[in-house]
């Protein structure tokens, strides 16, 4: 089976076995321009063909796929009701790309297959309740309770990167005004980085170039660079005291490559956490950083279309 994270830069896919073992991956570029779900199906199916040349298995002989996208998914239904990829609202992205690739496809959330590559393969597996807070283009969370992924009533839960911090404030890409998202992703550090600090000489060519130069002023003390990072810090804070107060988890993965950036959850930012959150006779909630590479999200939407298989069969076999 096999595994595709599709992304705002570089789409990913792996192939798994039935046990789990991966057996190739690859990669491809893609443009941060919305797209329709066509253009999607191309670009999804040109990465299915690498990876299935590479593991040198036939493409007929994937048995099922597992899809995660930013956004709001259905799971149940495989609709994509809005994402930062996809030029139109409630897409039925999971009929489509069963229908062209002739196998079952599930597509959810990506922070959701995310979670799901840590319950089976990461610092999940031990622990049968958990929360992960992914921090990239977007803010995502996902949640388990007694070993299974929480959706909410409508399989469109959690969204917590579009939960508000501040009425009337920064645009989030969602159209919105005030969401987590615009202060904490990576796209707002940038966009505070592009006013604060780059002068039009050395402005740099992407996002990751603003990143690494905000980061690299901070190492060396500049108050401005050091102000972003802390105020996204307080955000975080914050949005890690809510999650404690509404779920009470064992344990926060935080990832995503924004983590490479300590400030956002140094010391500092883990006293505040807990200063806004009721410790009185409370457990303490264990933060961990999380530094696998971009290739887990495909892996964990393997877990999602190995899910979904073993539901088929189970069903099939009554």
């Amino acid at each position: 089976m096999i595994g595709v994270k599709l992304s705002d830069e570089i789409h990913t896919a792996t192939l798994t076995d039935f046990g789990g073992n991966a057996l190739a991956s690859a990669s491809l570029k893609t443009s941060p321009n919305k797209k329709s779900a066509h253009e999607l199906l191309i670009e999804t199916e040109e990465l299915i063909k690498k990876v299935c040349k590479s593991a040198k298995i036939p493409q007929n002989l994937i048995s099922a796929i597992g899809v995660g996208i930013s956004g709001i998914v259905n799971y149940e239904t495989g609709v994509v009701s809005w994402s930062p990829l996809l030029e139109d609202l409630d897409t039925p992205l999971g009929n489509i790309f069963s229908t062209e690739f002739k196998t079952p496809v599930c597509i959810d959330n990506d922070a959701n297959v995310l979670t799901l590559a840590e319950l089976w393969f990461g610092a999940g597996r031990a622990l049968s309740n958990f929360a992960v807070i992914t921090i990239e283009h977007g803010v995502g969370m996902g949640f388990v309770s007694d070993n299974r992924l929480f959706r909410g009533a409508h399989s469109m839960g959690l969204e917590l990167g579009h939960s508000k911090v501040q009425l009337d404030g920064a645009l989030c890409r969602c159209g919105q005004r005030g969401c987590l998202e615009a202060y904490l992703a990576d796209y707002a550090l940038a966009r505070e980085a592009s006013t604060a600090l780059i002068t039009p000489s050395s402005k740099p060519q992407n996002l990751d170039g603003y990143l690494k130069d905000l980061y690299g002023m901070a190492k060396i003390g500049d108050p401005a660079s050091l102000k972003i990072f802390k105020r996204a810090g307080r955000y975080l804070a914050v949005a890690l005291s809510n999650v404690i107060h509404l779920f009470d988890p064992k344990l926060i993965i935080l990832s995503g490559k924004p983590m490479q950036y300590d400030f956002l959850y140094d010391a500092e930012m883990q006293i505040e956490m807990r200063s806004l959150a009721l410790y009185n006779s409370r457990y303490d909630t264990e933060i961990q950083i999380q530094s696998w590479g971009s290739m887990v999200w495909a892996r964990g939407a393997t877990a999602l279309a190995l899910t979904e298989l073993t539901k088929t069969i189970v069903v099939e076999g009554h």
